[in-house]
């Protein structure tokens, strides 16, 4: 498929990065920062960059504050060919620390959660999922409700640290047609496998950092080692990337092993980058 249609609903974020040599111990005590700077986050925009990068036209419906961090995150979005639906959010655009260490690690602090309340541009925003190849709705409170209006279309949810019972990623596991998550809330590897089969997806796909990914699809299981990278940059967007490598592969018309193998392709890319994509 040339030129395919993305459209993509969830959380965009200006984050703070600081990069330690060690994530902080739960102790008092002091730390010095290797380096830190701020930049555009979120998991959606993390797709939207990549899926924009790999050739898709992509549509991303989200919600920002009425500040200057917003605004600076719809230019960069802008600058990177992204269409964007930004509904103006009660408060300040959404906020994170990542606090990030020499070997991957990170704990992202939440700062600043955005509210939406009177949404504005909606029949924009459905307009342009019910035209949509590929319909990607990302845990967020402001876009939960647009999984109403996906019925009959594929839609694409990742679940990230999902642990199989809670109840706040239930909406989007039962719409979920492409499901994909990581291996944090399931650290079992024959638990997250066995989670993967009875999702009731027509495929589902968990990344397991190192060690690659894994996936489930028509009831065979598939694995995949993630490529060598000489120099992990940034951990961040890495996972977003490996999602917008398989969405594009398999809309070109790639089986479960050659999306997989396009993912983690994508994800090594962005690894070795300090930016999202």
């Amino acid at each position: 498929m040339t030129d395919p249609r993305v459209f993509v609903a969830g959380p965009v974020s200006w984050n703070r990065l600081v990069e330690l040599e060690e994530l902080p111990e739960a102790r008092p005590h002091k730390a010095s920062a290797r380096r830190h700077w701020e930049t555009i986050g979120g998991t959606s925009a993390g797709k939207a960059l990549n899926l924009a990068r790999l050739g898709a036209r992509v549509t991303l419906r989200t919600a920002v504050g009425d500040d200057d961090h917003g605004r600076r995150i719809v230019d960069t979005l802008a600058a990177a060919g992204v269409e964007v639906i930004a509904e103006i959010a009660d408060g300040p655009t959404e906020q994170h620390l990542n606090l990030m260490d020499s070997h991957g690690g990170r704990v992202s602090i939440y700062l600043e959660v955005p509210v939406l309340t009177a949404p504005r541009h909606d029949d924009r925003a459905l307009a342009a999922l019910a035209d949509a190849d590929a319909v990607v709705i990302d845990l967020a409170e402001h876009s939960r409700p647009l999984l109403a209006a996906t019925s009959g279309l594929p839609v694409w949810c990742d679940l990230h640290d999902y642990d199989g019972s809670s109840a706040y990623h239930q909406d989007f596991l039962d719409a979920a047609d492409y499901l994909f998550l990581n291996d944090d809330g399931v650290p079992d590897r024959a638990d997250l496998a066995a989670l993967l089969a009875s999702a009731g997806c027509r495929v589902a796909v968990a990344t397991l950092g190192a060690d690659g990914a894994m996936a489930v699809a028509d009831g065979v299981h598939h694995r995949v080692a993630a490529v060598p990278v000489e120099r992990v940059v940034d951990t961040n967007g890495a996972g977003d990337a490996f999602f917008a490598g398989f969405l594009l592969a398999h809309l070109a018309g790639a089986d479960v092993p050659a999306a997989l193998t396009a993912a983690a392709t994508s994800a090594a890319h962005c690894l070795g980058s300090p930016n999202l994509a």
